[in-house]
């Protein structure tokens, strides 16, 4: 099959869209498909041909609703003139799905779309954009989601449609198929007696919840066991970002001499816009200052480390206020590592699937954004730093289910069938 691909963005750029579309690219292109992705242009990509993916690049920016700026005709004349057997867009409230909402009914080949959690629906500009969603769904083949139930699949729902699958996300048999390396607590500075705790999530206006896990990490009781946070996720302010990088990777026992130096290497490093509290690498330096036994890293790891990170915690965190279908606790299941989640996006759906980990209760606003109590993640981490039982338990669960279920090649089996499927059926 030609397979044509449209997303935002795409390798190297990272994030969860980027990874999903990256797999299942370069897997369907393993399998003899002919594979190119539509995407943005990135000064930092090297090449419009990887693992076997072609990558046609636009220089198009922004959604339908905030406004689009770029060559859009020459990416709409792609689409509807291209030589393909199959399309397929990922995520609302982008350029590469909503530059093609005035042409849909022109795209005479089968056309699959994964809305990704319509995360603007409660916002009062989407409003315009949304009340017309149903229409437009019903000009797909097919659509994919990641949750049974969510707002996006609810809406099609609501509205009759049924040409729609779940299609879980999943973590890279590859990736986690590597065993154990004992010496990466050793270059981080960690004793091995510690209780370490992860998160992973890109530092972006503070949506990923690191302060709300950062609290409670400060308010958590460990039983008098050493206990470590490892914060991972990019961006780090390019000013300040060797000094603190240098600084954060180094053993924890040196960041709490170096606590001082933190604060004004990240004073520049912002909360969100309209939010006066400390940057997070401040309330970090002060966990490393003022907590007995306790420490805390801010890090970046190259993707080799990071899935070490994962291979040698003791518990996975996530504290996100919006999420859609989060991949790193795919990831957290494979690496047989147990996690804590707040009931974000389809997460506590994630830990039913999986068996691989629990989830922390949390109000959830009128925009649809979840904010969990520090206090009460701070009770649930402690409870479960004091069972390693139940930790096991969940651990092991999750590996099991990841290696039966949620694998990238057992998923991309699932998006080659509904492919070859439309492509037996032809357009509609």
């Amino acid at each position: 099959m030609r397979i044509l691909l449209a997303c935002e963005f795409y390798y190297p750029s990272v994030g969860g869209v980027q990874e999903v579309m990256r797999q299942v690219a370069e897997r369907l292109a393993a399998r003899g498909h002919r594979v190119t992705v539509a995407t943005s242009c990135l000064a930092e990509r090297k090449s419009r041909e990887l693992n076997g993916v072609t990558i046609v690049e636009f220089k198009v920016s922004g959604n339908a609703v905030r406004g689009m700026s770029g060559d859009i005709e020459s990416y709409r004349r792609y689409v509807l003139e291209n030589d393909y057997d199959v399309l397929m867009i990922k995520a609302a409230q982008q350029w590469t799905f909503d530059a093609l909402l005035p042409v849909l009914d022109q795209i005479g080949k089968p056309k699959v779309f994964i809305p990704c959690g319509f995360s603007g629906l409660y916002e009062p500009e989407y409003d315009g954009y949304y009340r017309e969603m149903p229409e437009v769904l019903g000009k797909f083949d097919h659509l994919i989601f990641y949750a049974s139930h969510y707002r996006d699949i609810n809406m099609a729902r609501n509205h009759g449609l049924s040409n729609l699958s779940i299609v879980p996300n999943g973590a890279s048999e590859s990736e986690f198929g590597v065993p154990r390396d004992p010496a990466f607590r050793l270059r981080l500075g960690i004793d091995e007696q510690s209780f370490v705790v992860l998160t992973v999530g890109t530092f972006t206006g503070d949506m990923k919840g690191h302060r709300e896990l950062a609290d409670s990490f400060a308010l958590a009781r460990f039983d008098q066991r050493p206990a470590v946070l490892i914060l991972n996720g990019n961006v780090i302010p390019r000013r300040s970002q060797g000094g603190v990088r240098a600084l954060l990777r180094a053993p924890v026992s040196n960041l709490r001499r170096g606590a001082r130096r933190l604060r004004g290497l990240v004073r520049g490093m912002p909360a969100p816009r309209g939010d006066t509290r400390e940057p997070i690498a401040v309330l970090v330096a002060r966990i490393n200052q003022a907590a007995p036994g306790q420490g805390a890293l801010i890090v970046d790891l190259p993707r080799a480390e990071l899935i070490q990170a994962y291979l040698n915690s003791d518990l996975f965190v996530f504290a996100s206020n919006i999420e859609y279908s989060p991949l790193v606790l795919y990831e957290a299941a494979a690496a047989g590592l147990p996690f804590l989640t707040v009931p974000v996006g389809n997460s506590a759906e994630i830990a039913e699937w999986t068996g691989g980990g629990v989830v922390c209760p949390a109000p959830q606003d009128e925009r649809g954004y979840t904010k969990v109590d520090p206090a009460v993640l701070a009770e649930k981490i402690t409870s479960l730093a004091a069972s390693p039982e139940m930790l096991a338990t969940l651990g092991h669960a999750g590996r099991q289910a990841w290696s039966e279920r949620f694998t990238w090649d057992k998923i991309v089996d699932r998006y080659e069938a509904i492919f070859v499927d439309l492509v037996g059926k032809g357009a509609s």
